[in-house]
């Protein structure tokens, strides 16, 4: 294909998201009905459509229009691009730019659309942040780096390094985590290496390896991760100490990678029904990774950034609170409870643990961290609290 083929390609499937269909629906549509495009060509029309997706509202602006031709025609003027040495419809690229389209550029109306934040959000966004809300969202324009885990019940960071190197993914260590490396090149080989499928590395942000390098986990203790998912803490929590672990979410199809990837972690782990939560535990640690906005993960989910509403926000907030109540109930006396959240938003952070604390006794607040997309990690928090009282 073409550089102005896959630009075709790409106003396509953005035009089909446009119109309310999933971002990777769309592309693996694309990609079914496009047997002539080849791997190259899947991941330039893949950057095209998460670039759009990322600036959403500032190339709607540069480009004139919310539609897919709009939105790259924004993008290229974003990166000083002449938008008619792409649209000619020379060679399948997009037909020539017409009077008639009116997709005249304009400069964004608000802070909010420069930046490509929600406008309702955005006084919360930079409450939030205060000095730093600009650098954070302008972060978040831009694709987030592929981070790695090195397990370190199967390698050392050295041996995974040349492992990884001989499949042709270069990595270097990233500084936010002390088993995290970041992918410099190669990056789209990672689940097809050796390296991956022996179990010596997993994909997993390095601020969320920082989350669990912040839990004072020691061996010996009783560790559940009540809202598992796909299981990435969990895995990284069984690497650090001799724990006995166990997994709750409660959708379990969530977890249903869990064992494969259990097994080639070499972790033993126990999934847990709902029912089974309370004649297990009581445990001594217990970490909710509680469902959220994803506000620190928009680079790699945009469609995130757009599609939440005020309602699911306050909705978010609301089931975050009944998760810290019910996951409160599972903690031995002396133990932790942590809180943790892919977001930047104060709302869901430092507020929801504000509130626990009011409304529940006999926990204090040991420590409290966040880490920024700027500084080079997906934006995560992290609370720990520990139980000084039996009756909370």
């Amino acid at each position: 294909m073409t550089p102005a083929a896959r630009l075709q390609a790409a106003i396509e499937i953005l035009d089909q998201i446009l119109d309310g269909n999933a971002a990777e629906k769309a592309l693996t549509s694309w990609s079914r009905g496009s047997r002539f495009a080849g791997s190259k060509d899947r991941a330039a029309v893949r950057d095209h459509v998460f670039t759009a997706l990322r600036c959403r509202r500032s190339h709607a602006a540069l480009g004139g229009a919310s539609t897919g031709r709009g939105l790259i025609v924004g993008a290229l003027r974003d990166a000083g691009i002449d938008p008619d040495t792409m649209f000619n419809g020379v060679g399948y690229g997009p037909s020539e730019l017409s009077d008639d389209e009116g997709l005249t550029a304009r400069s964004p109306a608000s802070a909010a659309e420069g930046l490509d934040i929600p406008e309702w959000l955005w006084p919360q966004f930079s409450d939030s942040l205060g000095d730093k809300a600009e650098a954070t969202a302008t972060a978040l324009r831009h694709r987030a780096p592929v981070h790695l885990r090195v397990n370190m019940l199967r390698s050392s960071i050295d041996q995974a390094i040349e492992a990884l190197a001989v499949d042709g993914i270069i990595c270097q260590p990233h500084a936010a985590a002390e088993a995290a490396l970041e992918v410099t090149e190669g990056a789209r080989r990672v689940r097809n290496s050796e390296a991956f499928s022996a179990g010596l590395v997993e994909l997993q942000d390095a601020a969320s390896q920082a989350v669990v390098e912040a839990l004072p986990l020691r061996d010996g203790m009783s560790v559940l991760d009540y809202c598992a998912g796909g299981g990435g803490k969990s895995l990284a929590m069984a690497a650090r100490a001799k724990i006995s672990l166990f997994a709750h979410d409660t959708v379990p199809r969530r977890m249903q990678d869990l064992p494969i990837r259990a097994v080639r972690a070499g972790v033993d782990v126990t999934m847990l029904e709902p029912e089974a939560l309370v004649r297990t535990g009581p445990f001594d640690l217990v970490l909710c990774d509680a469902p959220c906005s994803g506000s620190g993960s928009w680079r790699r989910s945009p469609e995130g950034k757009w599609l939440l509403s005020a309602e699911q926000l306050q909705e978010l907030q609301d089931t975050q609170g009944e998760i810290l109540d019910l996951a409160a109930q599972l903690v031995a006396p002396g133990g932790v409870l942590a809180y943790a959240t892919c977001s930047v938003l104060e709302a869901e952070n430092s507020c929801q643990i504000g509130r626990f604390m009011e409304r529940s006794s006999g926990w204090t607040l040991t420590s409290e961290q966040s880490w920024l997309v700027q500084d080079g990690t997906d934006g995560f928090y992290c609370a720990v609290l520990t139980r000084i009282d039996a009756d909370c």
